[in-house]
């Protein structure tokens, strides 16, 4: 089989895979035969059938049917996968007629099978032996209408005739009218509101849809159950809370929104980046009751928060720090980890064992989880598991010159085989931040190791995988035949010091080299149209159709694609044809952070346009599948846009802007809150604002990008109108300016930074 059976129920099935057993029988012999196994004729007498079924998802050809009079009725397919799932289907309509089941298995393609377990007639829906209240889709609705106090004073009404029975009927929620339905049959209602309008004038009537179902099971996550319904009860109690609360509810939304917009950058850019965190309230995001964050990659798509995807998402981790820690925690440093060796599962209860991206992912996202942190609580619980994680890279890179060699399973679903430009540029990033973890954790020995690991690596890494355009992968000879990308022009070359950007590390790589690479990036692996690229390599899957536009993943501008792809799987060219928007927007960040503006901003609105609405979905941006998690990776862009930088524990705060720096307006999160930076220059004088407008935010120093490139002669800070004493210093064409004591920002408050 694809892979191990799963679900069955008792000693026997319906199985149309031909394998008896023979070890060297292949998936396509055992695909190839068809035929239909059909059922007695019988009388519909019960209101459902229900049954177990799995193989493939071909309609009509891999089934299970139901025929009343000769015709499909109902018909259902597996999903795909060697596991039995529970289906039903609701008959009541054909109470008293003659029917007959049959099982299909026209298809010898690839899942060309089906199995079929466990067919119940049953008056309830019950699937799974679980009881009524215990299914998934178990709960309540609520239809609800805003009353007094926020547009109406008038009484909300029903209306008569088409539906009878409202949930409620006075406009708030304080006399519900409780209407019950025998189990089965549908339970309407309508509310309305009489509006007298004189001319010109408006009125608002807000209505609320509310739902409560509270069981959830994940598989292997236990305990699991949404962590909504530890807060409400029901779907009525969810309006009250939301009636109640309206006017705050509303209001910090629209503040963000304001907030969030208001900026000097293209209006466009802050629509994508925002629009791709709608990806946090979609079917790929759950959070459970016991307050953890767990994920799929996409909708229903590759279980477990996987690691080496999520990496690349860093909208959660801005917008909810809290959210973002749960899942180092819990799972990365939790579930997943293994405290003997320091791997890290990277789908954790799922397992499926180490990747070197994710393993070196995880510890970098631990140091940005700590910076998002009000205090070092968050990194001293984890601090022994962050280091034994890095200690197991280093232990893989055997001869401590920062660069990896072995093994090296990555989020391309495959093993690399020597120096990898892209691989090694992780771990020597996560070497740093673990040099900067260990200092603040007073571990000063293995911040040395750290420091002078990756110190070596920086070097043996421009030695070795330079080829005088970009940096490259360098097979092992000792694995012939594996995959690898070697000469070729790889999208994530230099993720490594994108990732150091990102959390304030400073460069890694020295600067001419990593920015030629990744105009080497723009140069070999953007197009603005896929169409005749595709047409001559035209394995991979279509996320970019002709007449888009995107950056692929791999190209091989030295022409020795066939040399290296010729005898690799297809899985490899797969991966290398396509434009997935989640790597694109990484090299598009760490472009925009090396001042190549108009490459990066290009790569990110290619991707805007693609996702345009006379296109498909613009808040769904599917890799593998929808709503996929990579894609707020281009959260990354909006950081490189502000220069943003920020340590919530030592009260830092920083930004060097890259677009319209002369007059630059941006939202800025923080561990507390969350508010507006604006930088201005008037002649010779460069004035920062940074004001809260939610929550509060810690100072004690702050840091600027000075635009004359001169140190300024005067320094001054104010704080709500009030001077702070402090004092300033240039670093690397930046000012530090370090306040005397610590100043707290509440909401409405400001502090102001003026050089001349």
């Amino acid at each position: 089989r694809h892979e191990p059976l799963l679900g069955q129920q008792g000693n026997f099935l319906a199985d149309s895979f031909a394998n008896d057993g023979s070890p060297n029988a292949s998936t396509e012999q055992s695909d190839a035969p068809q035929g239909k196994l059909v059922s007695k004729p019988f009388e519909v007498v019960r209101n459902y059938i229900e049954f177990l079924i799995g193989g493939g998802k071909h309609d009509g050809k891999t089934c299970m049917n139901l025929l009343v009079d000769g015709k499909v009725v109902r018909t259902a397919t597996g999903a795909n996968r060697e596991k039995l799932y529970w289906q039903s289907w609701d008959v009541r309509e054909f109470m008293g007629k003659t029917a007959r089941l049959e099982i299909v298995d026209a298809d010898s393609n690839c899942r060309g099978h089906v199995m079929v377990d466990h067919i119940e007639f049953c008056d309830q829906p019950h699937g799974n032996g679980k009881k009524l209240q215990e299914q998934w889709d178990f709960g309540t609705m609520c239809l609800a209408l805003v009353g007094k106090g926020r547009s109406e004073s008038s009484s909300a009404s029903v209306r008569p005739g088409k539906y009878p029975e409202a949930l409620f009927n006075n406009g708030g929620l304080n006399s519900a009218a409780a209407t019950v339905k025998p189990f089965g049959e549908e339970l309407t209602g309508a509310l309305a509101r009489k509006l007298f309008l004189e001319p010109g004038e408006e009125k608002v009537v807000t209505f609320i849809v509310s739902w409560h179902f509270p069981d959830l099971r994940l598989g292997r996550v236990d305990p699991a159950g949404w962590y909504y319904a530890t807060r409400f009860e029901s779907a009525a109690k969810v309006a009250e809370h939301i009636v109640t609360n309206y006017d705050s509810l509303y209001g910090l939304t629209k503040l963000w929104h304001d907030t969030w917009y208001d900026s000097t950058l293209p209006y466009w850019l802050l629509d994508r980046v925002m629009g791709n965190t709608a990806t946090l309230a979609t079917m790929t995001c759950v959070r459970t009751a016991n307050g953890r964050f767990w994920a799929w990659e996409g909708v229903g798509c590759c279980k477990g928060t996987c690691a080496h995807v999520w990496q690349y998402a860093h909208a959660m981790a801005r917008l909810f720090p809290e959210l973002e820690r749960t899942v180092r925690e819990r799972a990365d440093f939790g579930i997943g980890f293994h405290p003997d060796s320091g791997i890290i599962e990277f789908r954790a209860e799922y397992g499926c064992g180490y990747a070197t991206d994710a393993q070196a992912g995880c510890v970098l996202r631990a140091f940005r989880e700590h910076q998002m942190s009000v205090d070092n609580a968050f990194l001293r619980r984890i601090w022994p598991r962050v280091k034994k994680a890095l200690e197991f890279l280093i232990k893989e890179d055997g001869n401590g010159d920062g660069i990896l060699e072995g093994r090296q399973p990555h989020t391309l679903d495959m093993d690399l085989y020597g120096a990898s430009s892209w691989l090694s540029s992780l771990y020597l990033a996560a070497l740093h931040a673990g040099e900067e973890m260990a200092k603040e954790m007073g571990d000063a020995d293995f911040a040395g190791q750290c420091r002078s690991i990756w110190q070596v690596g920086q070097k043996r890494f421009v030695k070795l995988l330079w080829n005088g355009e970009y940096f490259i992968h360098v097979p092992d000879p000792k694995h012939p035949g594996t995959f690898a990308y070697g000469d070729g022009c790889e999208i994530d070359q230099v993720m490594g010091q994108n990732w150091a950007f990102q959390v304030g590390l400073g460069r890694i790589f020295e600067a001419e080299k990593t920015k030629k690479a990744l105009q080497s990036v723009w140069r070999y692996n953007f197009t603005p149209d896929v169409g005749p690229y595709r047409d001559v390599f035209k394995t991979g899957r279509w996320y970019a159709l002709p007449g888009e536009g995107g950056l692929l993943i791999c190209t091989f501008p030295k022409g020795n694609r066939e040399e290296l792809l010729g005898p690799k799987p297809f899985w490899a060219e797969m991966y290398f044809n396509e434009c997935q928007s989640g790597y694109e927007y990484e090299a598009a960040a760490g472009m925009v952070w090396e001042n190549l503006l108009l490459e990066g901003l290009a790569v990110t609105r290619t991707i805007h346009d693609r996702y345009h609405a006379s296109r498909r979905n613009p808040w769904n941006e599917v890799e593998c599948g929808d709503h996929y998690a990579r894609c707020m990776a281009v959260y990354g862009v909006f950081t490189a846009a502000c220069g943003f930088e920020y340590h919530g524990p030592k009260g830092h705060i920083g930004f060097a802007p890259r677009l319209t720096p002369e007059n630059f307006k941006a939202a800025f999160t923080s561990a507390e809150g969350w508010g507006t930076f604006t930088q201005k220059t008037e002649g010779a004088m460069q004035r920062e604002t940074i004001e809260v407008k939610w929550g509060q935010l810690r100072l004690r120093t702050l840091a600027f990008a000075l635009l004359a490139g001169k140190a300024p002669q005067s320094v001054k800070v104010i704080a709500n109108g009030r001077p702070v004493e402090s004092t300033h210093a240039l670093e690397n064409k930046r000012v530090l300016v370090s306040l005397a004591a610590d100043v707290v920002l509440k909401a409405g408050e400001r502090i102001e930074v003026v050089m001349s």
